[in-house]
Order: C-alpha cells, then structure tokens, then sequence
C-alpha cells in the first residue's frame, strides 16, 4: 500500500526520532511527477547523455507561506485611491513578502540532505523562496529530481542545453515548490548571428526573424517608413523635455548573446535626433561572455535606438545574460540579478518570448510572479506579444495524451498578467491594427479582475466563433498596441528598416519612461505596474483601434473592435492626455 503523504510538520518531527529513520528515507522517495513532456519539444533532437564529469545549476522555487500576499500587495500599490498607492516595496519587504515557511525550508534542505548535496553548495536567496544548489553532478541531479539529463540540440541553431524531460518531486514536498530549473524548459534558442541582406536607405526582401520564429523583427521592403521625429509628434511627446533623468532608468534586456551595437546608436541619433547625438547606454554584463559590440544582433539594436530616441536623456541601460550556453535559463539569470539590486530600472522594455505552449506551465507560473515582483517594487515591465497574430502555421499543438489539436498560439511572457504586453498598429488618421500583431488568450493564467470590464464585452460580441481555438477565461493580450511597420534602424552601420512589435514595444517603453520622468520630477511615485491604471484611471489617455485584423492559424483572426480587443488592446499612448490625467494625483 502506498504511503499516506506526510504533512511538513510531521516529516520534521521524523528528522529528530532515529528510531523512524527508515520510514523517513522510504518517504523521500515516494514521488510525484511535477511536470513531463511526452516527446522532445518541436525543433529539438535527443544528442544522448553528457559526459560522466557534467555538473549542473539547480534553481529550486518554493512557494511563499502566504501565495496571495505578493499579488494582494502589487495590486494595492498599483491602484489610485489605494491608500497604499504608489508606496512600492523594498528589496527586503519583497523577500520577507515571497519567503516559504520557515518549516518548509527546512524540509527542503533535509531532502537535498537525504540525497547527499552538500551543505556548501545551497545558497539561499530572496527570503529563501530560492535554493540554489551549485555545480553538483549530474547524475546526483537525476537520482535528485527521478529524471534523465541530455543534451538537446536545436535543430535550426545548433544550439545544445541540458534539460530532461520529465522530473519529480516527493509528495511531501511538491505541493510547495513552485518549479525546479532547469529541467523541462528548453529555453529560446539563439538566432545565428547573420547580418541581413540590406541596402543603404532602404529595405530588405528577406526576413531575419528572432527567436526561431518567436517574438522578433521583420525587415520590410515597403517604401515608406516610420520616423522617429513621426513618432514623437504623433504620441505627443516632443515637447516634452525630461527632469530626473539623473534617477529615472529605462532597461533593456538582453538575452542569449544578443547585445546592442554603440556605433550603430551614434549613427541612427545622427540621423534622427540631432539634438542627441552623444546618447549612450550603460551596459551591465549579468553573465560573462555576454558583450561584444562589434557583432551586435538586431533585436537588442531596435530596442536600444528607439528606448534612446524617445526617452533621451534618460538613464538607459543594457542587460546581458550572456550566451545561452548548457545550463543557463535568460529570463531566470536576469530576474535573479535584477531582482537582487536595491534599486530597480523603473521601465524595461523585452522583446523576447516564445508560445506559451511550449513552456512548462510550472515554470509560466514561477517566471510570471518573479516579474510580479519588479512590479511591486515599481518598474514598469513591458513585452511583445509577436508577429504571428493569433498563431504561426498550422497551430497545432499536442495534448497531454500525445494527441494534436488546432489552438491559437499566444506567447508568454507576454501573456503573464503582471507584465503589459505591447501588440502592434500601423497608419495614421485613422491607426488600424497592423496584421501582424500577436493577440489572444492565456491557456496558463485565468483573467486577471483588472480586464473584468473590458475583456467580457469583446467575447460576447464575438459569439461563437473559434469556440474551441482559445480559451475565454484566460488572461487577453496585448494590454496595448503602437506602430509596429517599417522601422528605420541602424545595423552594423548599414541603414535598413524593419517591423514587429519588436520596435512598438521600445517605443511604448520610451513613452512609459517619460510618464516615469514627469511623476519623479514632481516628487511622486513611478507608475509601477501599469495594467490597473491602463484598464482603469488611464483609459481615456489611450487611442482606441476600431479596425484591422490579426490572422493566423489558417484563420482571419480577431477583429479590431471599439474597447478592448486581443489585436490591439486598449489602443495607443497618448501623452499628453496620459500626462494630464497623472497630473490630477
């Protein structure tokens, strides 16, 4: 008969009567499956067991003793007329707001204990919500998690990681932990570093996707093109002259190797902001390996030229993660790091992300609350929800029991509802929705109560129709959306020009950050997590989107609607308006 799982209390107790040590060890391994794929991930090929000397990093994330508290207090603090509002958290309140009972670490440790881990290489950090256990073999790894490590190779980059497919956890302990990284999330795959065929003040007739096909950017052959002086005339911002540039800070993140490039920066403010042209960024190198500015990647240009552009001369900063390398996951590295700081950029801009579905709805959940966290301590985090509209290709996607399915394909982080996710516009008088812009419904996160009264009314003018493709209590994305189509960028000091809501997402951070500048300078809070303000207070500084359309998977997509729409959100920035009304608390 199988053992009745044992509460913490109890398995504690055991710890100190030798005379039940044997029932305590055979409690260790009575286990559960925390998450499993049924068969390698898509672009991925099994290149067998690695060598016998392999060690690994394990990030193990408990659960917190009270797993509202972080969500109740970012609320609070996001929420005007909350006597709470705008009084955002410190590093420390943070962590003693995530830390896991103290019961619980201890049960933890007498596990890693059972298995022989030593003491010196756990590390505890963030209130001890994180356990990370340094360079242990691999094969103390499988006997730790009852999983099998092997290398993976992406099939389009070559790219190799050490994941597994499936682990394990013991009863007592599975309820608490939130995830174990890495284990069966594969990560994003690193784009090679090709310069793409462009031409000196014009255009490409190839496409140089990021990601693998994930969220990126898409060099455009049209004939007319976005300005940046267009950009700041057409949000308001131009006259705006920034006050606290001193404290305000825009951040960048920068995954897998991507970095920007400093000449390519120069040559594009010569061009577009003459009144810029020494604007620099400050590069902070999270992981080794991570920084050479001679073999930039366009991602990371885009978003450091038109971050820059707008915002100047505002603090700007590039994070680097490094290479993606075996082992490392970027999101976690980053988060990690940021997190870890006493102060956090108050705007940051990510354009990175890959389709919900491929990523372990454990890890989703650990990832979505670790921004959580930058929102709560006032940063403003902003992502792009991709160029695929609804979903890329056929859309099919496998079932827990192997079998495929049609689904709508919206991508995560964007569709973490505590982060703002960016869709993309195109046009003026009237803007319209632009074709490409990444929409839909979380199959992971149920809607957040901030959309209660925007997300309804869509769904019931929508009917029936993709009943089945999409989930209609899921969180909707984007939250917004700005012009995303034929972007002027320098790239290895060649002029071309791309799309994606790879360029509206720095340029919605640019704005952002300049909101930022004008509550420091009058001696009040940064926004901070944006979304309740956005669905709320703010709402009518937004330009709604009536028209346009996101198709994809072999569909027509949704429709740009008035309200909210999983094409274009809530609609564009307007800063003069989202100014006056910030300028009433």
């Amino acid at each position: 008969m199988r053992p009745r799982p044992l509460s913490v209390l109890s398995v504690l107790a055991f710890r100190h009567l030798s005379g039940l040590a044997t029932h305590f060890e055979s409690h260790w391994d009575d286990l559960r499956p925390k998450h499993t794929w049924n068969s390698v991930p898509e672009n991925w090929q099994n290149m067998g067991h690695p060598p016998a000397d392999t060690t690994i990093d394990l990030h193990i994330a408990l659960k917190a003793k009270n797993e509202n508290a972080l969500i109740d207090a970012l609320i609070e603090v996001s929420s005007p007329g909350h006597p709470k509002h705008g009084e955002h958290l410190s590093r420390e309140e943070v962590a003693e707001l995530v830390a896991p009972p103290s019961d619980m670490l201890e049960l933890a440790n007498a596990w890693l204990e059972h298995h022989g881990v030593h003491p010196s290489t756990i590390s505890t950090k963030h209130g001890g919500s994180w356990l990370t256990l340094t360079a242990i073999p691999v094969s103390r790894a499988n006997e730790l998690l009852s999983a099998s490590y092997q290398l993976y190779q992406h099939i389009g980059t070559n790219d190799t990681v050490l994941r597994t497919l499936s682990y394990a956890l013991p009863v007592a302990l599975v309820e608490y932990v939130q995830c174990v990284a890495p284990t069966t999330h594969f990560g994003f795959p690193r784009v090679p570093r090709q310069e793409p065929p462009m031409r000196r003040g014009g255009a490409t007739m190839e496409q140089t996707k990021v990601l693998g096909g994930d969220p990126g950017t898409v060099l455009s052959s049209r004939d007319r093109y976005m300005t940046p002086s267009f950009l700041r005339t057409f949000y308001k911002t131009s006259s705006y002259v920034p006050l606290a540039a001193g404290w305000n800070m825009l951040g960048v993140a920068g995954y897998l190797g991507d970095w920007p490039s400093p000449d390519d920066l120069r040559q594009f403010m010569n061009r577009y902001r003459f009144d810029a042209t020494d604007a620099t960024y400050r590069v902070v190198q999270i992981k080794s390996g991570g920084y050479d500015p001679s073999n930039p990647a366009i991602e990371p240009n885009v978003n450091i030229q038109y971050t820059s552009v707008i915002a100047f001369p505002t603090t700007n900063i590039f994070y680097s993660t490094g290479a993606s390398g075996t082992l490392g996951d970027p999101f976690i590295n980053w988060l990690d790091y940021v997190l870890g700081q006493w102060n956090v950029p108050q705007t940051v801009s990510t354009s990175y992300g890959k389709p919900e579905h491929t990523v372990s709805p454990d890890y989703a959940k650990h990832v979505c609350n670790l921004f959580a966290q930058l929102g709560v301590r006032g940063a403003s985090v902003l992502f792009a929800t991709g160029n695929d509209g609804v979903g890329h290709g056929d859309c099919l996607v496998r079932d827990s029991s192997g079998n495929s399915r049609v689904q709508f394909l919206p991508t995560f982080p964007s569709t973490c509802p505590w982060v703002t996710s960016v869709g993309g516009t195109t046009g003026y008088n009237p803007e319209v929705a632009a074709s490409l812009s990444g929409g839909g419904f979380s199959v992971y996160f149920p809607r957040p109560s901030y959309q209660n009264n925007a997300v309804p009314t869509f769904l019931l003018n929508l009917g029936g129709q993709y009943n089945g493709l999409f989930n209609p209590g899921g969180r909707g994305v984007p939250d917004i959306a700005l012009q995303a189509m034929d972007f002027p960028i320098f790239f290895k000091n060649k002029h071309g020009r791309l799309s994606g809501t790879s360029a509206s997402t720095p340029t919605a951070a640019g704005i952002i950050s300049l909101l930022n500048d004008y509550r420091i300078s009058n001696g009040k809070a940064p926004l901070g997590f944006l979304n309740v303000l956005l669905y709320g207070t703010c709402l009518e500084g937004l330009n709604d989107i009536t028209s346009g359309s996101n198709p994809g998977c072999n569909t027509d997509g949704f429709s740009a609607v008035p309200g909210w729409d999983p094409v274009t959100g809530l609609g564009s920035l307007d800063f003069e308006r989202l100014v006056a009304i910030l300028s009433r608390w």
